[in-house]
């Protein structure tokens, strides 16, 4: 076996947890996906003959790529997307993969580690959930070994809070969700009414409406009969650390997120999209 198969099949075998580490630090299946192809692109570049311990290169490589990419978040999401990440991305990631990588990870975690700051997020993923030691992570980080240590210990300390709600406000809103979705499924047009203000506004895009022109309906008593003895296949999520809606009736369907807006304990405002790219672009967690 040549060189370059054998890397290839050596990265191959470790593909799956470099895209759980990727993930549980960027918490977004399609960033997973470009740190784990930025790092085969850089395993191709790379002279491995004095390398050891493959599999340890590449947690180093693709900790350090997440690590770029959550310190650079902000001004990334403004700069157009290089061409190995588009053909990184090409066809997309499945709906149903993403909610599956999100309900393995589990909702209170992916919300405590949005709160997290980038070495805090890198040092507890690397050394709690995949087991590596301080000095190595150290090195990622540009940390001291004990320095990684207290990192790693005040993050896990924040992770075991998230037993508990991640804040007042998002438990509210996410029982208000849970409500609205019940009341929904079950055709109670004054429940529905109650728990959404007077003005709500509704939104669908084009994609969320298969096609037909966007759709805006105002008012709590035409919103509430829009959504009266539906909501078959929805279910709350977290949307970019917000509560909100998923609808996934079958995997193979597209998928539509619903962004919820919320003041004085009702919902205000509903966004509903089906666009591909808007679906890629969300990190979902799935309680």
């Amino acid at each position: 076996m040549d060189e370059k198969n054998r890397l290839a099949e050596t990265f191959e075998a470790n593909r799956g947890r470099l895209r759980g580490i990727a993930y549980r630090m960027l918490g977004s299946a399609a960033e997973a996906e470009d740190a784990v192809q930025e790092t085969w692109l850089r395993l191709q570049r790379s002279d491995m003959g004095a390398v050891d311990n493959i599999g340890g290169w590449l947690t180093t490589v693709v900790a350090r790529i997440c690590l770029d990419m959550l310190r650079s978040r902000d001004t990334r999401a403004e700069e157009p997307l290089e061409e190995d990440k588009r053909e990184a991305r090409a066809g997309g990631i499945d709906p149903a993969e993403e909610l599956a990588l999100a309900r393995s990870v589990g909702l209170a975690l992916l919300v405590v580690l949005e709160e997290l700051s980038p070495p805090e997020r890198v040092a507890f993923v690397l050394h709690d959930l995949f087991d590596r030691p301080f000095a190595e992570i150290g090195a990622i980080i540009g940390r001291s070994k004990e320095a990684t240590r207290q990192l790693a210990s005040r993050a896990r300390r924040r992770v075991r809070g998230a037993e508990s709600p991640p804040s007042p406000d998002i438990a509210a809103q996410c029982e208000l969700v849970e409500a609205f979705l019940a009341a929904s499924r079950n055709g109670e047009l004054e429940k529905l009414v109650a728990m959404l203000d007077p003005d709500v506004v509704f939104r669908a895009d084009s994609a969320a409406m298969r096609g037909a022109p966007p759709r805006e309906v105002r008012g709590s008593d035409a919103v509430a009969k829009l959504y009266s003895g539906r909501a078959q296949g929805a279910g709350l999520a977290l949307l970019d650390g917000r509560p909100g809606i998923v609808v996934s009736p079958e995997p193979s369907q597209v998928m539509l997120l619903i962004r919820l807006a919320f003041a004085s304990g009702r919902i205000t405002g509903i966004e509903v999209t089906g666009d591909p790219e808007a679906v890629r672009g969300t990190r979902i967690a799935v309680p």
